[in-house]
């Protein structure tokens, strides 16, 4: 199995051989030469710019386990969503720029912490360089799944070219309605391209495997933050779900929001959701028989960051 990765990645690495030199790995499609020092709308360059790495105890269970998932939180994104809670490395910038080498390095320490995957958040501007590091690193001895934690602002072509690398997908279903997309992220036809990408990562992951201790192994979880005032049209994004992907897609709801960076400019950002807006969501998904997954608390003060029951609380995550 390693091998087989081995030679899939060598091959994205050739068709990405260039890539930085005319960059348009995201649906910005930029052109810019990244390799020669300038940069597109995410405002990364070439070198991975990183802001943090650890053990992380805070995601869905099968991805944090009982030994944490290992995440790489990326600096830089292609979306400027005006409530981001990581605005201080996604929009702001911090973090550490670091060489390929050296992501090699990282993964292979997370796993030697024991952790039960790498998690790579916000990825997609540095696809390129990913894929570098992860040959380096499995030529080592990186054996634990590949998690791809992304926005879904994606490129269904990019993500193809990750097929048999990446072992799980979890993607954002952001919103249903390119207008909102667009004011409140900055992405425009934010919807197609999304459902393309996911559509493509269903393809390639299928349904949620796990093992006998309910750690991930392969598959689609699919993230849908519940926004106030219906701005995310969850139960749209929700019955997409159900119809085009199938009724037993593991998904996860939401209700984390609360007005971070600039959401205070827009009224109907400014506030966080509601108990009732977010029964409402969790409704929805158990009338289109959407089972699967995991909710949060509802919303109270402060916002909960931890994942809490299954989605049906009597039934049981398969």
């Amino acid at each position: 199995m390693a091998t087989e990765k081995i030679e899939l990645i060598k091959k994205a690495n050739t068709i990405f051989r260039d890539a930085m030199r005319n960059c348009r790995i995201c649906p910005r499609r930029c052109g810019v030469d990244r390799a020669g020092g300038t940069a597109g709308y995410c405002r990364a360059l070439y070198n991975p710019r990183i802001y943090s790495y650890m053990p992380h105890h805070g995601e869905e269970p099968p991805i944090s386990g009982t030994k944490g998932s290992g995440t790489i939180f990326f600096s830089h994104c292609n979306m400027k969503c005006a409530y981001c809670q990581n605005y201080d490395f996604s929009q702001m910038d911090k973090g550490e720029d670091t060489t390929i080498e050296e992501l090699a390095r990282i993964m292979l320490e997370l796993q030697g912490r024991g952790c039960h995957n790498i998690n790579l958040v916000t990825p997609t501007h540095y696809v390129p360089q990913i894929l570098m590091a992860l040959e380096i690193a499995m030529k080592s001895g990186l054996s634990i799944p590949i998690v791809y934690n992304t926005s879904g602002y994606e490129l269904a072509e990019t993500i193809a070219v990750l097929r048999g690398i990446v072992d799980i997908y979890l993607p954002d279903m952001r919103y249903s309605d390119n207008a909102d997309a667009k004011l409140y992220s900055d992405a425009e036809r934010y919807v197609e391209f999304n459902r393309s990408a996911v559509n493509e990562m269903h393809s390639q992951a299928g349904r949620l495997k796990m093992d006998d201790s309910s750690i991930a192994l392969k598959g689609l979880i699919i993230r849908l933050l519940a926004i106030p005032n219906g701005i995310s049209g969850t139960g749209l994004s929700l019955n997409y779900i159900s119809k085009k992907l199938g009724p037993d897609t593991y998904i996860s709801l939401m209700s984390q929001y609360y007005p971070a960076f600039r959401a205070a400019e827009y009224i109907k950002l400014s506030r966080g959701i509601s108990a009732a807006e977010y029964k409402n969501v969790v409704d929805e998904a158990v009338g289109l028989g959407l089972n699967n997954g995991w909710i949060q608390k509802e919303p109270e003060k402060p916002n909960p960051k931890y994942f809490g029951t299954n989605i049906k609380p009597k039934g049981r995550v398969h």
